[in-house]
């Protein structure tokens, strides 16, 4: 059966055709609509069947994770020996790194100006900024943590992992929350995910690998749909392994390399 895999964002309401009950204002109405659809992407009904693998039909089409990046903030590298790694670019690690700077310089402005003015007395004037500088201290590090942590595909060792701790560091790595024997991944797979904001929206772009039972560990997400691609299909030259992109409509491409 065929699933539905984002490839734009929700088809606009035909109902908002019905607020005009003048054929004029109605006439109008339907033609600024008619042109806001063909600038507007809509979910693509996507069937796996195109694959002609029974693991494509057993796998899930939406996103493996939540969220994602407008900008692309990863990159392959290749190490050498049969070992390839996700590195942080240097445009995610700046803006990662603006969190934390702004936070810690809102803490270093809080120690050395605010608390020997103001005594031994606490305001709410100034546990507020307090907890704002603390905030973006503590998100800053966080996405440069997670953000900077090791992806790796190493077909030496025969293992794909993405965390600080390396499957040699631990008695069982299959405990490991995103680890899995190069031998039981069964395909690449590229899905879309259409990410709004308060006041802005855009499109995220998953890889994940697919394993033999159609589970999947999800590897990157970011903004850059051709890089990402790119990506993937070298990663896809080095395990030897199908990629099964399901961007459709993104720029017409679909199907297996």
């Amino acid at each position: 059966m065929p699933t539905r895999a984002w490839a734009g964002a929700d088809l606009l309401p035909t109902a908002a055709l019905t607020v005009a009950p003048r054929s004029g204002e109605r006439g109008v109405l339907e033609r600024v609509v008619r042109k806001i659809r063909r600038i507007t992407p809509s979910a693509v009904p996507f069937d796996p069947s195109c694959f002609d693998d029974p693991v494509a039909l057993r796998t899930s089409w939406d996103p493996a994770k939540g969220g994602g990046a407008s900008f692309r903030t990863h990159r392959l590298v290749d190490e050498g020996n049969g070992r390839m790694a996700f590195k942080a670019t240097r445009g995610a690690l700046a803006f990662y790194g603006i969190f934390l700077a702004v936070g810690l310089a809102g803490l270093g402005a809080f120690a050395f100006r605010v608390v020997p003015a103001s005594g031994s007395g606490g305001t709410l004037s100034m546990v507020l900024p307090l907890l704002a500088a603390s905030a973006f201290a503590a998100a800053g590090g966080g996405l440069l943590w997670t953000g900077a942590a090791p992806i790796v595909f190493d077909t030496r060792r025969g293992e794909f992992w993405r965390g600080r701790v390396a499957p040699s560091e631990v008695a069982d790595p299959s405990r490991l929350k995103a680890w899995a024997d190069l031998g039981r991944i069964h395909a690449l797979q590229i899905v879309s995910e259409h990410c709004r904001g308060n006041d802005s929206s855009y499109y995220s772009y998953e890889l994940n690998v697919v394993l033999e039972d159609g589970s999947r560990l999800n590897v990157i997400d970011h903004g850059d749909l051709d890089e990402l691609r790119a990506d993937a299909r070298a990663l896809s030259g080095l395990l030897g392994k199908p990629l099964w992109d399901a961007t459709v409509g993104m720029s017409g491409e679909v199907g297996t390399k």
